[in-house]
């Protein structure tokens, strides 16, 4: 498969790279900055250089032309107000999608965030990434042209993943490597079943390739 990855230097998104790369697949990573290019074919990723803020539909439709799916993994990152949250975290998610529809990528994976929620209450930077996550989700969730799948992991940790997981509709709170996050990634990838599905993730005891089966009805 050709897999393209929106934030394509993301923590998550370089784990991503380097499982999906050493299963066989070709994988394009998305970024803004040129110096990452390194790191992401270090990952085994093309690099694409794209602003998902300023790019628009036609070229990121290119960037995804030829591509089996899309992934979602972009984020404007803790250090950015809430404007940003809108014009990544919202507006390039929604972007994508448009873009993958007009290259005829059905397959369109989400890395969203638990408690994602567009009607979210308050005026916290937090508070505006849960709006702005929630807001995307439920753009993406509408469009019958994707098979669609998103993600919610719980708080990320930089912790060795364990290849155990609790992976349902709904999870409960908790911690997740960023390892786990990334192989539930890329078991969903090649889990076509799971399309239609929001799926919340943390640490548990069920092994990543048990619990997407599971939940694809397997």
């Amino acid at each position: 498969m050709r897999i393209v990855i929106a934030g394509g230097h993301g923590q998550i998104a370089l784990r991503l790279e380097r499982l999906l790369s050493a299963g066989g697949h070709e994988v394009a990573g998305v970024i803004r900055d040129p110096g990452q290019s390194a790191e992401l074919r270090a990952a085994g990723a093309e690099p694409v250089v794209l602003d998902l803020e300023s790019a628009s539909v036609d070229e990121v439709a290119e960037a995804l032309r030829g591509a089996d799916a899309a992934v979602f993994a972009a984020g404007a990152g803790p250090g950015s107000g809430a404007a940003r949250k809108e014009t990544v975290d919202r507006a390039a998610a929604v972007l994508f999608a448009d873009a993958a529809e007009r290259a005829g990528v059905r397959r369109y994976l989400v890395v969203s965030s638990m408690g994602a929620d567009a009607g979210r209450a308050g005026d916290e930077v937090f508070d505006a990434y849960l709006r702005a996550k929630g807001a995307a989700d439920d753009e993406v969730r509408s469009r019958s042209a994707l098979d669609w799948t998103i993600l919610r992991p719980g708080a990320l940790t930089d912790d060795a993943g364990t290849g155990l997981v609790r992976l349902e509709a709904s999870a409960g709170r908790g911690p997740v490597p960023r390892d786990d996050v990334a192989a539930v990634l890329a078991e969903l990838v090649e889990t076509p079943a799971t399309a239609g599905l929001t799926l919340e993730l943390i640490g548990g005891s069920v092994p990543v390739v048990v619990a997407v089966r599971d939940v694809a009805g397997n």
